[in-house]
């Protein structure tokens, strides 16, 4: 992403350490990606990291889906 702007980067950028980042990966399916927890089962896809270039096509995993999923212990 490109960020035009006439601010300093230091305010544009301020705060960010703080930011809490609550994304997890797993693999579902055969399928690498991370998403962002809802609650024990349910989860939303924040971006896949396969290696393979159909499992992007696949809108059943697009981002911002949400899935459900068993956890292992």
């Amino acid at each position: 992403m490109i960020h035009y702007t006439v601010l300093p980067m230091e305010v544009v950028m301020e705060g960010i350490e703080e930011m809490e980042v609550t994304s997890v990966e797993i693999v579902m399916n055969g399928i690498m990606m991370q998403v962002q927890p809802l609650n024990s089962t349910q989860a939303t896809i924040v971006r896949i990291t396969s290696c393979n270039p159909q499992d992007y096509l696949n809108p059943q995993y697009s981002p911002g889906r949400i899935i459900e999923f068993q956890p292992v212990s």
